[in-house]
């Protein structure tokens, strides 16, 4: 287990893929400072570049370990505090479970999402499909419905950071319209953004909306 009394700093925008690092930082329990950093600015000064190379958020520094990439982070905080079980253990026969759909949030469901929005799958060949890790966008939205459909958890009755994953996943694209409104996403979706940490999370992050200036 790493010390976690060194400073936890989270690089971030509330309108961000950290919003959903803010949320896991809040099921740990952790206590960490956020830095704000603004699109095109501050974001690629030589100070940030130093940290994240990418000059994007999220990033976690925790002491001198810096962990960038969403689904990383999140499966860093959730080793990193193992008394909220927020990971199988390893071992565990739902571990296989965890990890695929980590991965397959931080590859398949990233890039399609990202794809869409940028306009990439309107001419989609067949071949194109075959080459692209994503398939098409109607393999993964069937993925994540059989994922998801029925559901509590990912991970049999542990909820875990992949939740928290893929429920952000889920209501960031759906509600940019980069993924279908289906029942089997809310339903499992929803509860989830209602519990205490999301909600103080998403608190937090429309507190820090409204602080700055119009």
């Amino acid at each position: 287990m790493h010390d976690t009394i060194q400073p936890l700093r989270l690089y971030f925008h509330p309108r961000s893929r950290a919003a959903m690092v803010r949320w896991m930082l809040e099921e740990c329990g952790a206590r960490y400072e956020t830095i704000r950093l603004e699109f095109g600015s501050t974001m690629k000064s030589p100070e940030f570049l130093a940290i994240n190379p990418m000059g994007k958020v999220p990033a976690l520094a925790h002491g001198d370990t810096v962990v960038t990439e969403s689904g990383a982070i999140l499966a860093y905080l959730a080793e990193l505090f193992p008394e909220r079980q927020l990971a199988p253990a390893c071992g565990s026969p739902l571990r296989g479970s965890y990890l695929r759909w980590m991965f397959f949030l931080a590859g398949p469901v990233d890039s399609v999402m990202t794809a869409k929005s940028q306009g990439h799958l309107a001419q989609q060949t067949p071949e194109q499909a075959v080459e692209a890790g994503y398939g098409r966008l109607a393999d993964v939205v069937q993925t994540l419905r059989q994922a998801v459909a029925g559901k509590r958890y990912l991970c049999g009755d542990q909820f875990t950071a992949a939740d928290v994953y893929m429920a952000s996943c889920l209501r960031w694209g759906t509600m940019m319209g980069l993924l279908p409104d289906l029942p089997e996403f809310s339903a499992y979706g929803q509860p989830l953004v209602e519990r205490a940490a999301s909600l103080r999370a998403i608190e937090l992050n429309e507190a820090e909306e409204a602080a700055q200036p119009a």
